[in-house]
């Protein structure tokens, strides 16, 4: 029987806000591959994050509401919307759907919500008060649920950068195994105090505490910069891999094998990084990845990666678990790069390639003197998953986000999935406020559909 999406997909684009005006949309301000058509689907959203298809067509999307503050889950289905979830700890960060079950992530927990209604937290307590929070719960071959958790910090030591340490001042990043740090030590004014003194903060350390030389650092299951597996009701939390810095979103092929995108370091803090690449990395159980002391394979102390005006990083781990792999695909630095999905439709494209959304830079906070946007990324890249190449399928005509050019295409990419219909889906989160560029205008978001002709 044919789904109701697929048949409410031939008719009209939807609105999910009672002011449409919000937005200026005109897809012809996209660049589309040839024999390709694009259109707007659903406007009025407030700062989705995610979206996920039924097997019976429906569509949930997550709200972060980071604009309005109530996160919340909504369903499209016979062309009407619902809201079947709010009031989650904000952000909310992530959706997946499985037998008539939600996978919510939010800020320190994954929360179900049952088809009957039923809504329980079964993972709870996880490392999400500072910098990165939890990915998308992804469905494993093994009954499992897998999940990214996002580091506590941008390279390992708590600094000016992260202001959550006046309402955390304990909080730091954990290894996921027993480590052993060199102990340097990173001075910088002490924000605790209005009294012109310093501080000296060591790595995996809380804020304002030093690490002696060879000092050894307990592992925990609930590591920063880690892929977790659990079973479906949350029991038996354990580790799969670790090294990353923000697993922003996961996700296995049709190989059963587990890809994630994972975000490079910044330009910031007490030990500010240059050039680091976002990677979409093959996940092998049980390997570390490199974070905090390699990026893309490469270890930091490398010339590249020294700020411009900045000091050369060095190793903060004297013993490195493992060699890190190199990404199966590497994306220029301050890409942001966001959700993905595979293609099993050969008639939209070749078989099992992966379509990923690229936000875009973040700016200055994040890339030290370069311009707020530099070109790189809001667009929708193509990975060869035979060669691992990348190439740009979707972009705005002015390589910008739409709103810097007052133009009607995308704005900030965010997730992309294939619907029932063969289609491809893009969630974009929205407009950028012209004042603060990581700020969302309420109810700006928007979800493009991508056709072959």
């Amino acid at each position: 029987m044919k789904s109701n999406f697929v048949e409410n997909s031939k008719l009209k684009a939807y609105s999910h806000s009672s002011n449409d005006s919000i937005r200026y949309i005109n897809p012809l301000d996209i660049n589309i591959p040839s024999g390709h058509s694009i259109e707007n689907f659903v406007q009025g959203l407030d700062s989705p994050i995610g979206m996920v298809f039924t097997e019976e067509g429906d569509l949930y999307i997550a709200c972060s509401c980071m604009a309005s503050g109530n996160a919340m889950v909504i369903r499209l289905s016979d062309g009407r919307f619902d809201v079947i979830a709010e009031n989650f700890q904000v952000p909310l960060t992530g959706i997946n759907y499985l037998d008539g079950d939600l996978y919510v992530s939010h800020k320190g927990y994954i929360t179900v919500i049952h088809s009957n209604g039923t809504r329980i937290d079964i993972i709870a307590g996880l490392p999400c008060n500072g910098d990165f929070g939890t990915s998308n719960v992804a469905f494993g071959p093994d009954g499992k649920i897998y999940f990214g958790q996002g580091t506590v910090t941008n390279s390992g030591v708590v600094g000016p950068d992260n202001q959550w340490v006046f309402n955390h001042p304990f909080l730091h990043d954990l290894p996921a195994s027993d480590i052993v740090v060199n102990g340097q030590n990173y001075e910088t004014p002490n924000m605790l105090h209005d009294k012109g003194e310093s501080t000296y903060t060591g790595a995996f350390s809380p804020y304002g505490v030093p690490n002696k030389l060879n000092e050894i650092k307990k592992g925990y299951v609930k590591a920063s910069g880690s892929i977790l597996r659990a079973n479906r009701d949350g029991s038996n939390l354990e580790l799969v891999a670790w090294g990353f810095r923000n697993p922003i979103h996961i996700n296995f092929d049709r190989d059963f094998r587990l890809f994630v995108a994972n975000r490079g370091l910044d330009v910031r803090g007490s030990r500010p990084i240059a050039n680091a690449s976002d990677e979409f990395q093959l996940v092998t159980p049980g390997v570390w990845y490199g974070w905090p002391d390699y990026s893309a394979g490469e270890p930091v102390t490398l010339p590249k990666f020294k700020p411009e005006g900045g000091q050369q990083p060095e190793f903060l781990l004297t013993n490195h678990p493992n060699v890190p792999p190199r990404p199966y695909s590497e994306f220029p630095p301050h890409t942001t790069i966001t959700g993905f999905d595979f293609n099993y439709n050969s008639n939209f494209g070749t078989y099992g390639d992966v379509y990923i959304s690229l936000f875009g830079s973040l700016g200055p906070m994040t890339m030290g003197r370069s311009a707020p946007y530099d070109g790189i990324g809001y667009n929708i890249s193509k990975i060869d998953m035979k060669t691992g190449n990348i190439i740009t399928f979707i972009n705005n005509r002015s390589g910008l986000p739409a709103n810097e050019k007052r133009g009607g295409g995308l704005g900030r990419p965010l997730d992309v999935a294939f619907g029932p219909d063969g289609a491809m889906y893009i969630l974009d989160m929205g407009m950028n406020d012209p004042l603060f560029m990581n700020r969302i205008v309420p109810n700006s978001g928007v979800i493009w559909r991508v056709s072959k002709l």
